[in-house]
């Protein structure tokens, strides 16, 4: 005999269902109608999406072999809303009888054909009137033929579409992936397809462990995913034999940086296991104590791949700042020191981006620039200890993670004074060949671009300040090379300048050596502003004097007047460098003697555009005398130079 066909109303007002889907997005529709079927334990779920020609919805379907639809007691299924048919049921996603609603926001009509107990019926309802249903009994002829083969299951399809769309088919498939993917992980011989094709689980990586609990063996996996999965948080689930969620709660790891997981605990003793029939068992407390221990033991294996996780997490990260310019480039500095530099910035700044990831995690490029770079300058000063209090202060670190912090900037220091006696011993062998050069073999000729290598390689030479002038800019050099050459006599050789011993025609075979840089700098204030240093270098058998002091200041005329160096922002410093200053010049001497009370050695024009005179030797004493007491107590033993060759002290200084 027939059943009866009949009506049915949810128990909420048409206003009061849609209200809740306000901000719905459409593709969950999909998600909630694939959920109804895995809850209705479906070995297979097969979604068809088809469009029209115009890429909008055609059709919409989704296929369960699941239990069917328990159509005679309606008030327990399609009568509800927003309230659970098994209270606390963490085995079943859509139990709260609301997702099959959702329809409304892709289609006008959503039909439900399902086979269950026997019978075979159909449920209709329409996003118009939404809180009633139709329920009509079938005959087998008119079941839907996708389950006149079937014991059981149910086919829903959508019709009347909305202007809403779908997302493309790729990256649905991708979407479903990651909302199924704690399932799909779980449940590896349960399929869901879309239009025939497996949706499979994203990428992640699998980590195993067994322990033992009052003699109960349990295993657990956890699964950690590239990606953070659409719906789902990072849970800890606890799976009985027959693979079904007994119980599942919030991991402790959800806040984590980029550090999504999904933890399940087989064993036999969970199929016994009842959190809410346990309250009124007089072995609660028993059974209690070994949920607690499971947690604890699964929360111990997490934290130890997190950690792991972590390190590399933050290798990555830190070489993403590196390759983005976060870090210094050490432009100029010796080789071997800027490795251990930037290796020593690198490894602080891992350290504290472990200890405390939400320092620079989702960071902006100019705060991460600035912290790091100040980070670089504090960890190469004497300050590492009031670097170690502030962050104290500052990050909420447990002790180990403080113990680690604080072996890596102690260790720093150390590292940074044998780097730096290191740096002062090839500086001090480094003047030495230079001053063997300057005193004994500057009647050689010394090829231009082999001097020009050396005086690069070590602008250390002419002060700290120095040390660091960057790469060339192609069109500051060649204005400031061009305005050079509106100085008159700027490159002619006379008797007067030649050094006793050599002749013009000697010199004239040696070439001055020009310098010219523009860096970005800051004053006393803070204030930014380009620092442009030029650097005029005499041949070494020429002897400065009143000439090359008149050329100089003839050159900060030029320079002062030329359109493109009168911004503000630009500070000039022009450096006039020889072998020696001519023992009869008079001019240079009296303008140095003038200027001694700036306290900047070699000063001769303190205006906008700085000059400053050098000679080689005066250099070099101020190089030991600045150095005076470090030198002396490293005490290096300096190697006689005179077997070697000009040739080979000139390869040395340029490494």
């Amino acid at each position: 005999m027939k059943k009866s066909s009949f009506l049915g109303a949810t128990q909420i007002t048409d206003e009061g269902i849609k209200k809740h889907f306000k901000s719905y997005d459409p593709v969950k529709v999909i998600f909630e109608l694939v959920w109804n079927g895995l809850d209705a334990g479906a070995n297979s779920v097969s979604i068809e999406v088809r469009l029209n020609d115009l890429g909008g919805l055609n059709a919409v379907s989704v296929f369960d072999d699941g239990e069917g639809i328990v159509v005679e007691n309606y008030k327990k299924n399609f009568g509800r809303f927003n309230e659970s048919l098994k209270k606390l049921d963490d085995d079943k996603h859509g139990s709260h009888g609301r997702g099959r609603l959702s329809f409304h926001k892709l289609s006008e009509k959503a039909t439900w054909y399902t086979r269950r107990d026997g019978y075979d019926a159909s449920i209709t309802i329409r996003s118009g009137a939404i809180k009633k249903f139709a329920v009509d009994f079938l005959k087998d002829i008119d079941q839907h033929e996708k389950l006149r083969s079937i014991d059981s299951g149910t086919y829903v399809e959508l019709n009347g579409f909305t202007e809403i769309n779908l997302p493309t088919d790729p990256l649905l498939v991708a979407q479903l992936s990651r909302e199924f993917s704690w399932f799909i992980a779980l449940n590896p011989k349960r399929n869901i397809l879309f239009n025939n094709q497996i949706i499979h689980a994203p990428d992640h990586e699998v980590h195993k462990t067994d322990f033992t609990i009052n003699e109960y063996n349990f295993k657990a996996k956890v699964i950690r995913w590239d990606e953070k999965p659409r719906s789902e948080k990072s849970f800890n689930y606890l799976i009985n034999s027959q693979h079904r969620v007994v119980h599942k709660e919030l991991s402790k790891f959800n806040n984590k940086i980029a550090f999504h997981t999904s933890a399940y605990v087989f064993s036999e003793w969970i199929d016994d296991y009842d959190p809410y029939l346990l309250q009124i068992d007089p072995n609660y407390s028993k059974e209690m104590k070994v949920y607690k221990t499971v947690l604890s033991e699964l929360s111990s294996f997490q934290r130890n791949l997190y950690n792991e996780f972590l390190r590399k997490h933050v290798d990555r990260e830190i070489e993403k700042f590196i390759e983005q310019g976060y870090f210094p480039t050490y432009h100029n500095l010796d080789e071997n020191y800027a490795e251990w530099r930037l290796n020593n910035t690198k490894l602080t700044v891992k350290e504290i981006y472990i200890a405390d990831p939400t320092i620079f995690n989702k960071l902006k490029a100019k705060p991460a620039k600035i912290l790091i770079r100040l980070l670089d300058k504090i960890l190469i000063s004497n300050e590492n200890d009031s670097l170690f209090e502030v962050l104290d202060g500052v990050l909420d670190l447990d002790k180990d993670h403080m113990n680690k912090l604080a072996g890596q900037l102690q260790r720093t220091t150390l590292e940074n004074v044998i780097s730096t006696i290191g740096s002062l011993q090839k500086r001090e062998v480094a003047v030495h060949k230079l001053r063997e050069i300057m005193n004994e073999r500057y009647s050689e000729v010394l090829e231009t671009p082999d001097l020009q290598k050396i005086i690069e390689n070590n602008t250390w030479l002419f002060g700290a300040q120095y040390s660091i002038l960057g790469a060339e800019e192609e069109s500051f050099t060649t204005i400031a090379k061009n305005l050079r050459a509106e100085v008159k006599d700027i490159d002619l050789i006379s008797d007067s300048d030649i050094a006793s011993g050599l002749s013009v025609e000697g010199v004239n075979r040696q070439v001055d050596l020009f310098l010219a840089r523009k860096v970005p700098s800051f004053d006393a204030k803070g204030e930014s502003h380009y620092r442009c240093v030029i650097i005029e270098i005499k041949r070494p058998g020429v002897s400065l004097n009143k000439k090359h002091l008149q050329q100089l200041d003839e050159y900060a005329e030029v320079i002062s007047k030329h359109p493109a160096f009168t911004s503000d922002k630009m500070v000039f410093e022009l450096i006039l460098i020889g072998r020696k200053i001519s023992r009869d010049d008079f001019v240079i001497r009296q303008r140095l003697d003038s200027l001694k009370r700036q306290g900047v050695y070699g000063l001769v024009t303190d205006s906008n555009v700085r000059c400053y005179v050098k000679d080689w030797f005066t250099i070099f004493d101020e190089f030991d005398l600045s150095n005076n007491y470090l030198l002396e107590t490293l005490n290096t033993r300096l190697i006689d130079l005179a077997p070697k060759s000009t040739k080979k002290l000139v390869d040395e200084l340029q490494i």
